[in-house]
Parts: structure tokens; C-alpha cells; sequence
């Protein structure tokens, strides 16, 4: 974060506006709103805060020297247009150890003023971060047609029982059960659209029922997390990290899908690489069951889609083997969200009648993919995990019979902003992940189908020629 989102307290604490126009008096009207004592420093001032310091609103230092910045001040607000002031100010701010605000000019300001949605006490800030202020305010607008006008009256409600819930409640968590019923249920909806006394009736009736502070029994939801962008997070996915009370998440998640849940959430990485298992899946298993049986809701997060390559069916078997509840949320695979990014239709009415998953790691012992089958369908091939295995996949697939001309592609980090699309051919695999240290996540994606893929020249490598000469080399 290039800039620490936080809501200060203002009340009877000094604020010196420096500055006399319309600019001045837009952060002028702000902070009074939130109660401040506002200085403002000007030569002149526009006609509102001349009406404003005859009233007593705000009081008026007449000049427009900077000295008067001092440590009594919260902070300062230079709205004066005028560069070599505002410098002035911004220096003069820093070395009194005062936070300062130069309007419109991020590089001499340490805070800028988000857009605000004001439903006190509920209050909503969007920020861009100084780069884009319009959009921020166009976001503003978004979210103001999706809150209630009376929802800070809810929480002005809330309050007066607060006292009352944690006297009956005395965990954390039974409290937090009883506020998701009750802002989740009827009476809380029937507030927001209008029926208040209603409202405060049912309120006063669920403080004196100690069963709605009880916690249900725990479950375990098998959430995907999909291929990585978390754009592509189903709703209910994130709706199953917001009400998490434990995440166990996989090395292929990406941090931005984390930063989704709830932040009290407690987090438990499990991630699994090749020949570097920190957490045996057994382990896993009972760590998940552990916490579901002591009343927990458990997120169990994996990249794509927990019931391709998840080991989803061995989690949800063995929960249930342990009489927990456990609920699966489908999540976009890694196949068809990296096809997607890279343009790669998986089917086609003039190439690939169907579309085949298969692991490119086979468990110790275990079945081998019927390679004839693969070799011989007209059909695009998706191999998982055959990063390591990509000589041996095309060396199998080649003896049964695909040619070593035929068109493959890898994708790299599918749908993140360091995806990478590689284009070559089936015999020059494990050349391409060679040249170009490809490293896992990454999808070998097999078929007529990719002469569609794209690359972007600027972001990623297309290498048709160098992919051709390993092709005829390895042959």
C-alpha cells in the first residue's frame, strides 16, 4: 500500500487550513463535519468562511507565512495553488513533525482525503492513492447506491446492546455468532427498511435469549480459489472467506485471494511442492477435522478447483468419515481459466471434439495415463503438474503415435499479471521449459487448438522458431 487507510478522531483537536478559496472551504466543510477546531491562514478569504470565522466556526489567522505550523496542529491542509507556498508549507509541516496535505499534490503531502460515503458511524473511504481522484469518486457513487441511508442507524443500535452482548456472551466468538444472526436476520432487514421499532423489539429479545450467543457445529468448506486472478473468485467463494474461521490455504493460492477473507481469520499454510511436502496430506486431514469438531468453520482453499487434482474427494472422504459436515464450492480449473488467458478455445468444430485432464506426476505405483487413447482422439490434452515431466509425456505421446510437429503451448502463472504463453511444438517441450525456466504453476496444453494462443511480444515469449529447431533436434 503505498499510503496506511485509518479513521482519526477529530473532535476539538486543531486543524490549520492554509489557503482562502473554494478549495480551502471544501476541506473546511470536511473537517467540521467531523467536529474540529479548524484554524485557516489566509490573506483573504472567500465569502463562506468569512460568514464562518464571524460566527465563531473556524478562527482566522490573517497572513500567509507558514510559521505558525507547530506540533499543536493534528495536521495541515495547503490549499493555496500557489507552488512555492504550497513547498513552503509541506517543508515547513515535515520538519515540526506535523502530517501535511498539499491539495492535489501528492509527492509534497505525507495523507491525501479519500472519497468519502458517510453513513455515520458507518463511514466508507476510497482512495486511488492520489492518481486517479475521479475514478475514486466514481467508485464512491457505486457503493452509495448499494448502502441503506439508515444503515449507520443500525449501528448506532448495535451500540447500546454492545455492553449488554458482551456481559452475556464472554468469548469473541460467541459474540461474533450472535451479531452475524442477528445482522443477517430479519430484524436487522426489517430496520433497514424502516420498521426500527420492530427492529429494537427483537434486538432486546435475542440479548435475552443466551442460546442465540451459542456456536453451531463446525463444517468444512473445500472452497477453489480458481487459476489465480481473484477477479475470477466465485461470490460464493468469497463469501466463504468472509465467514471463516480458519483457513487452510495451498502454495498455488495467490495473496490476493488471502487478502479477500476476514481479517481475524486465523491462517494456515499447507502449501505442497515437488519433493518439499511441509505438511503431509494426512496431517492435513486431521488439522482440518480437529477444528471443525471444536465448533470451527473451516475454509479449505486450493488453487482451480478442489475436485480436479485437489484432493478434494480424499479431504471430503475422510470428513465425512468424521461425521463433519463439508460443503464444496467449485472454483474456475486451471485449464480452462489459463485456455482462456491465453486465447485457447479447448474445444473446436474444426480441431478438438473434446477435451482431456491429465496429471503429468503419477502417484508411486499408480496407473499410467492410456497414452494410445490420448495419442489417437482427436481431442486437446491438458497436463497438470508436467512441468518435470514434459520429456517423457511427449516422448510417450509421440511413440503412440502423435506427430512431433504437433502444435503446444505452456502457460505460466495463467491469469496473473506475470502469465507467460509459450508456443511451440509436442517434440520441443521440455527444450521450451528448458530455454525459458519455465517454473510451476504451469499447464502443458497439447493440440491443434493452440495456433489460437496469444502472446503478448512485450510480456511474453514466443519462441515458434526456437521451439521448431528443438523440435527437429529432439526428434
Amino acid at each position: 500500500m503505498s499510503y496506511f487507510p485509518l479513521f482519526m478522531t477529530m473532535k476539538a483537536r486543531p486543524a490549520l487550513v492554509i489557503g482562502g478559496d473554494e478549495l480551502a472551504a471544501r476541506k473546511v466543510r470536511l473537517l467540521e463535519k467531523a467536529s474540529a477546531r479548524i484554524h485557516v491562514m489566509a490573506v483573504e478569504m472567500c465569502c463562506e468562511l468569512q460568514e464562518k470565522a464571524e460566527s465563531g466556526k473556524i478562527e482566522w489567522l490573517k497572513g500567509e507565512t507558514p510559521h505558525v505550523i507547530s506540533s499543536e496542529y493534528a495536521f495541515v491542509v495547503s490549499a493555496t495553488g500557489i507552488d512555492e507556498l504550497d513547498r513552503e508549507v509541506s517543508e515547513k509541516a515535515r520538519e515540526s513533525n506535523v502530517p501535511v496535505n498539499v491539495v492535489d499534490r501528492p509527492e509534497l503531502s505525507d495523507f491525501i482525503f479519500p472519497a468519502i460515503i458517510d453513513r455515520s458511524p458507518v463511514m466508507v473511504a476510497v482512495s486511488s492513492g492520489g492518481t486517479a481522484p475521479v475514478l475514486a469518486r466514481r467508485i464512491r457513487a457505486q457503493i452509495e447506491t448499494l448502502l441503506p441511508t439508515n444503515i449507520g442507524r443500525l449501528a448506532d443500535l448495535s451500540e447500546k446492546f454492545r455492553g449488554a452482548v458482551k456481559a452475556l456472551f464472554p468469548t469473541e466468538r460467541q459474540r461474533r455468532a450472535f451479531w452475524e444472526r442477528y445482522f443477517d436476520g430479519e430484524a436487522a432487514s426489517n430496520f433497514l427498511a424502516g420498521n426500527e421499532d420492530d427492529a429494537q423489539e427483537k434486538l432486546m429479545t435475542a440479548v435475552n435469549d443466551a442460546s442465540n450467543g451459542k456456536i453451531g457445529e463446525g463444517r468444512v468448506l473445500l472452497v477453489g480459489a480458481g487459476p489465480g486472478d481473484p477477479d475470477l473468485l466465485t461470490m460464493r467463494a468469497f463469501r466463504a472467506l468472509q465467514n471463516a474461521d480458519l483457513i487452510v490455504t495451498d502454495r498455488l493460492v495467490d495473496d490476493r485471494i488471502l487478502d479477500l477473507a476476514r481479517r481475524d481469520a486465523e491462517r494456515l499454510y499447507v502449501g505442497k511442492e515437488k519433493g518439499k511436502h511441509t505438511v503431509h496430506q494426512s496431517l492435513i486431514n486431521r488439522v482440518i477435522a480437529s477444528a471443525a469438531q471444536k465448533g470451527q468453520t473451516v475454509v479449505r482453499l486450493k488453487g482451480g478447483d478442489p475436485f480436479i487434482f485437489g484432493r478434494g474427494g480424499e479431504e471430503m472422504a475422510y470428513l465425512e468419515d468424521k461425521g463433519i459436515s463439508v460443503e464444496i464450492v467449485p472454483g474456475i480449473t486451471a485449464a480452462t481459466g489459463a485456455a482462456a488467458a491465453a486465447n485457447i478455445p479447448l474445444t473446436h468444430r474444426d480441431f478438438a471434439s473434446s477435451v482431456s485432464f491429465i496429471t503429468g506426476h503419477v502417484k508411486d505405483g499408480g496407473e499410467e495415463p492410456d497414452w494410445d487413447h490420448l495419442a489417437s482422439s482427436r481431442q486437446t490434452l491438458v497436463f497438470y503438474m508436467g512441468i518435470d515431466n514434459a520429456g517423457r509425456i511427449s516422448g510417450k505421446l509421440m511413440q503412440a503415435g502423435l506427430p512431433a510437429d504437433m502444435p503446444a503451448a505452456i502457460i505460466e502463472n495463467a491469469t496473473r499479471p506475470n502469465q507467460r504463453v509459450i508456443k511451440g511444438s509436442l517434440a520441443g517441450l521440455e527444450a521450451m521449459i528448458l530455454a525459458n525456466n519455465v517454473q510451476s504453476p504451469a499447464l502443458l496444453v497439447i493440440g491443434e487448438v493452440t495456433r489460437f494462443a496469444k502472446t503478448d511480444f512485450n510480456k511474453f515469449i514466443t519462441n515458434n522458431k526456437e521451439s521448431s529447431a528443438a523440435s527437429k533436434a529432439a526428434v
